[in-house]
């Protein structure tokens, strides 16, 4: 029996076909991950890693005051378990008159959490115009099926982006 072209391709297309789908199998996954901040006039809101196979974080900064507030869902009760806080306002030590302006946001840090706690994946690193620095904070994960009690987003480093304005 005799093979014509048609049957040829078929068979390298099929043969193609089954080696894309094992390779594919085979290949390490990667999951895409993406972090959200909004922003209105006095307040930004803002998700970031947690960890591996946790949900994220969402933390709301406001403008107003200064706090910083931040949560974790649990995955299996989806109810709210971990609780964070910090006045941010003192950190820059800004005049308690002045109006600051601040922006937030995520990155993935990865720190070692040292002192028997893990620490979120990310870093919030939160920037004021008036003091001209930038802050970075992490924040401690503890998984509970119940609330934990708030505790505090601690400072990690700062640096200066630019001289400080006098208002």
């Amino acid at each position: 029996m005799q093979h014509t072209g048609n049957d040829r391709r078929t068979l390298w297309l099929l043969a193609g076909l089954a080696a894309g789908v094992a390779l594919s199998y085979l290949w390490p996954v990667e999951t895409a991950q993406a972090v959200a901040t909004d922003r209105e006039e006095r307040f930004a809101i803002m998700t970031c890693d947690t960890g591996l196979g946790q949900p994220e974080s969402v933390f709301v900064l406001d403008f107003l005051t200064g706090r910083l507030a931040g949560a974790t869902l649990n995955q299996q009760t989806g109810t709210f378990t971990n609780f964070f806080y910090r006045v941010v306002a003192g950190d820059f030590g800004l005049d308690p008159a002045s109006k600051p302006k601040y922006v937030i946001m995520a990155g993935r840090a990865d720190l070692t959490s040292g002192r028997g706690a893990s620490t979120g994946a990310s870093v919030l690193y939160i920037g004021e115009l008036i003091s001209g620095k930038v802050i970075a904070y992490r924040y401690p994960v503890r998984i509970s099926r119940t609330p934990l009690p708030p505790v505090a987003i601690e400072p990690l480093d700062q640096f200066t982006f630019r001289e400080a304005i006098a208002e």
